[in-house]
């Protein structure tokens, strides 16, 4: 196994765009002959679009782009400005005399941060002019990461600052990546399972742990978490791997598990977690074993997400926190 460049994966094209005063921000996959795509979807509140066109049982076999957007609900007319991009390039599904492109898309919640400003059509049009260079990511405080923060149990007041990370690796042909914006009511935790980034303790310097805090102070806790809608933990993962829809809403499934691995807690009615899995080559490749591979890389692309953030609208991240 060797850690490669996400772009190293062929196939596909990724950008971002972010209004940086704002704190919000949108990252697209494009996929200009289509790709077969199917998800995940964990959390209880999930903002999302055409997410039913990737049943299994439904009709359509690909699609053409991933939108991850902040902005919340709002963030999900970021697609409409891919549409434009897409049908502007002939990109899209031939429907009689019209080219419809088939786009998906998912937000985290970022309002906290910034203005009260949303991702809009424009936001994802550039995101995927920016994606026609098809640089590697910036992590952290950019594209959908831009706004994003942890640890937010006991409010804003406590939380820490994350954003966007990236991870692929490649063993023989085959390769896997991961994009993940990370927003979560939990803390993000280390290859050891300690907390690395997340709920900072009010009693004094350091970070509190959510688990623990939830085990020991029970329901009063709980109650504050069932009223707060204001997370989600969203991804993709790429491979280069050959599999059709079925298969990869079981890859998306298993690569969730890197998500388990690196929240606590994740998955909680107050989170939308979603990941996305893509198929964007021929390589014949195991599913149980693409999947444990899916699961490291978001694993890892969520710990660099927090890694890389930086310290911004008044709220810290682990560049400020650790000094």
């Amino acid at each position: 196994m060797r850690e490669i460049a996400l772009q190293d994966i062929s196939g596909f094209r990724i950008g971002s765009a972010e209004n940086v005063d704002a704190a919000t921000g949108c990252t697209i996959i494009i996929c200009p002959t289509g790709a077969p795509c199917s998800v995940d979807i964990r959390g209880g509140g999930p903002a999302s679009r055409e997410t039913e066109l990737l049943n299994p049982v439904a009709a359509a076999e690909f699609v053409h782009a991933v939108v991850l957007s902040g902005g919340s609900a709002y963030g999900l007319s970021s697609a409409d400005g891919v549409m434009r991009y897409l049908e502007e390039h002939d990109i899209g599904l031939p429907v009689g005399d019209a080219l419809v492109p088939l786009v998906v898309a998912s937000c985290i919640f970022d309002l906290e941060c910034g203005k009260n400003v949303r991702p809009d059509a424009a936001m994802g049009y550039a995101a995927c002019v920016a994606a026609e260079k098809n640089l590697p990511l910036v992590e952290g405080n950019y594209g959908v990461g831009t706004g994003a923060t942890v640890g937010k149990l006991l409010g804003e007041e406590w939380m820490m600052k994350a954003g966007l990370g990236t991870y692929a690796l490649a063993v023989g042909d085959l390769q896997v990546g991961a994009v993940v914006a990370v927003n979560a009511l939990g803390d993000v935790l280390d290859e050891e399972g300690k907390v690395l980034c997340g709920l900072r303790d009010p009693s004094g310097g350091g970070l509190a742990d959510t688990r623990k805090l939830l085990l020991e102070k029970g329901e009063a806790l709980a109650q504050i978490m069932q009223g707060a809608v204001t997370n989600t933990t969203i991804g993709a993962v790429i491979t280069n791997g050959k599999f059709n829809k079925a298969q990869l809403k079981k890859i998306a499934a298993l690569a969730s598990n890197g998500m388990v691995r690196a929240v606590c807690p994740v998955n909680t009615t107050a989170d939308g977690d979603a990941i996305y899995a893509l198929s964007v080559g021929e390589v014949a490749a195991d599913l149980d074993y693409t999947g444990v591979l899916a699961a490291y890389a978001v694993e890892q692309a969520i710990r660099r997400a927090v890694r890389a953030a930086e310290t911004a609208y008044g709220v810290p991240a682990l560049d400020q926190f650790c000094k």
